[in-house]
C-alpha cells in the first residue's frame, strides 16, 4: 500500500526518517537544510519516533555526536547543507575511517564567500572524497527513496560505510511535488532491525576505536578501507531490487534516458535531468538522436559502467554544478573523462558550468548545448571544452 501526497523534499526524507526511527539523530540548523530537521523533530516532540534528538551547538559537533552514537552500537542520522558540511570536514574522514553506517542528508547550497544561501554542488564535491557514499536525487520522490535504501546499503555486512543523500536546496527541498509514501510498516519491514557491529557499549567484548597508527600500518589500513569499495555497487543494486519488488519504482548506478540509440548524449545530476530530459524529448521529436546519463551512485563512481554506457556516443556534454577551481574542469566531468579515457574510439567531451548559487537553469542552455553537440558530432570541431552557461557577460 502506499499513500499519495503533495510534499516538499525536505518533507518527503523526514518522513523517511520518521518510518525508518534511528535510534540517534544529532543535528544543526542551516538553510536549506532546516525545515528537514524542524518537521523531524517534530515527529519526535508529538512522540511519533522514539529517536533520541541531540541539539548540539554546531555541525561539526552534529556529527560528532553521530559517531559516538554510531561507535556506541545505534542506527543513527543527520543532516546538512553547505558550510555546516564544511565545518564537519575533520568528522567525515572520522566516520568513513570508523567504518561507521551514519545516514546523512545533504540538501545541496552553494559554498560561501560571498555568502549564497541557494543551490549548486560545491558542498558535497567538496566532500566527494571522503568516504562517504553519495547517491543523488531528481526529485523529491527519489530523495525519499534514497533515504530508505540508503539505511540497507549503508548497514549491509560487507560495507559498513556512512552515506549522504543528495539533493538541491529550494528546486528539491522546499517545492512541493506528488509523492507516494510506503506504508510505515512496509518501511520497517524493508529496513529491518538494526545490528551493530563491534558496539563500544558490549562491555563483555572490550575494544577501542580511532587507536594510533604509525607508518608501519597505517597503509595497510587504508588499502584495506578502499577494498570495501569495490562491493559498494553490487549492494547498491542488489537493495534497489528488492526495493523495486516493495515500491514498483526502479533504481540503478545510473539512470539512462533514450542513450541506447543515441548519437549524442548529455550528463547531468539532480534536479536539472528533468529539465534536460523534457528538451531531449523536444529534440528525439525532430529526428535528433540524443539522450541522457544521470549519475545516482557519484562515490564510488561507477567507472566501468558508466564508460560502457556512453562509449558509443560521438559527442557528450558534461554538465556540472560546481566548479574546480584550478583544476580546469568541473569535477563530474573529470570522473567521466576517466571513464571513457582508455577507449580507443569514445566520444568527444565538453563541460558546461552551470547554476552556480542557484542561477537557474532553463530549457534554452539545454536547446543551445543539444545544437552544439549537433556540430561536433558533424564537424568534430570544438569551440571551447569548457564554459560557463546562463552567466552575465
Amino acid at each position: 500500500m502506499t499513500q499519495i501526497v503533495a510534499a516538499t523534499g525536505n518533507e518527503a526524507v523526514a518522513n523517511a526518517l520518521r518510518q525508518v526511527e534511528p535510534d540517534v539523530c544529532a543535528a544543526y540548523p542551516i538553510t536549506p537544510q532546516t525545515e528537514l530537521m524542524q518537521r523531524f523533530s517534530s515527529f519526535v516532540s508529538d512522540g511519533k519516533v522514539k529517536t533520541e534528538l541531540i541539539l548540539v551547538e554546531s555541525e561539526h559537533s552534529a556529527l560528532s555526536a553521530c559517531i559516538g552514537a554510531a561507535a556506541a552500537g545505534g542506527r543513527v542520522a543527520t543532516a546538512t547543507s553547505s558550510q555546516g558540511l564544511a565545518l564537519m570536514w575533520e568528522m567525515l574522514y572520522i566516520a568513513s575511517g570508523f567504518r561507521l553506517p551514519i545516514v546523512m542528508a545533504v540538501v545541496n547550497r552553494a559554498l560561501s564567500s560571498p555568502i549564497n544561501i541557494h543551490c549548486d554542488h560545491s558542498d558535497a564535491m567538496g566532500a566527494r572524497d571522503s568516504g562517504w557514499i553519495q547517491l543523488w536525487s531528481e526529485n523529491a520522490q527519489e530523495a525519499y527513496d534514497n533515504t530508505i535504501q540508503a539505511f540497507r546499503v549503508a548497514e549491509h555486512m560487507d560495507i559498513r560505510l556512512p552515506v549522504m543523500i543528495c539533493y538541491d536546496g529550494f528546486i528539491i527541498s522546499h517545492s512541493i511535488e506528488r509523492i507516494e509514501y510506503l506504508d510505515d510498516d512496509v518501511v520497517k519491514n524493508f529496513v529491518g532491525e538494526y545490528k551493530p557491529l563491534y558496539p563500544l557499549l558490549d562491555v563483555d567484548n572490550p575494544k577501542s576505536y580511532g587507536p594510533l597508527i604509525l607508518p608501519d600500518l597505517y597503509m595497510e589500513v587504508r588499502r584495506a578501507h578502499a577494498e570495501v569499495y569495490k562491493n559498494v555497487a553490487k549492494v547498491v543494486l542488489e537493495v534497489a531490487e528488492e526495493f523495486k519488488k516493495t515500491s514498483g519504482r526502479s533504481y540503478g548506478l545510473f539512470e539512462s534516458y533514450r542513450l541506447d540509440d543515441a548519437e549524442i548524449g548529455i550528463v547531468i545530476l539532480n534536479s536539472a535531468a528533468g529539465t534536460t530530459k523534457d528538451v531531449i524529448d523536444e529534440y528525439r521529436d525532430k529526428g535528433v538522436k540524443i539522450g541522457l546519463l544521470k549519475p545516482r551512485l557519484f562515490r564510488p563512481f561507477p567507472y566501468e559502467e558508466i564508460g560502457k554506457a556512453l562509449k558509443h556516443l560521438k559527442a557528450v556534454c558534461v554538465f556540472d554544478r560546481a566548479d574546480a577551481f584550478g583544476g580546469s574542469f568541473g569535477p563530474l566531468y573529470l570522473d567521466i573523462a576517466t571513464s571513457l579515457y582508455h577507449y580507443r574510439k569514445k566520444p568527444v567531451l565538453i563541460n558546461k558550468i552551470y547554476g552556480l548559487g542557484g542561477r537557474d537553469y532553463m530549457p534554452e542552455h539545454a536547446e543551445a548545448v543539444i545544437e552544439e553537440l549537433i556540430k561536433i558530432a558533424k564537424t568534430g570541431r570544438v569551440r571551447s571544452y569548457k564554459e560557463y552557461i546562463g552567466v552575465r557577460e
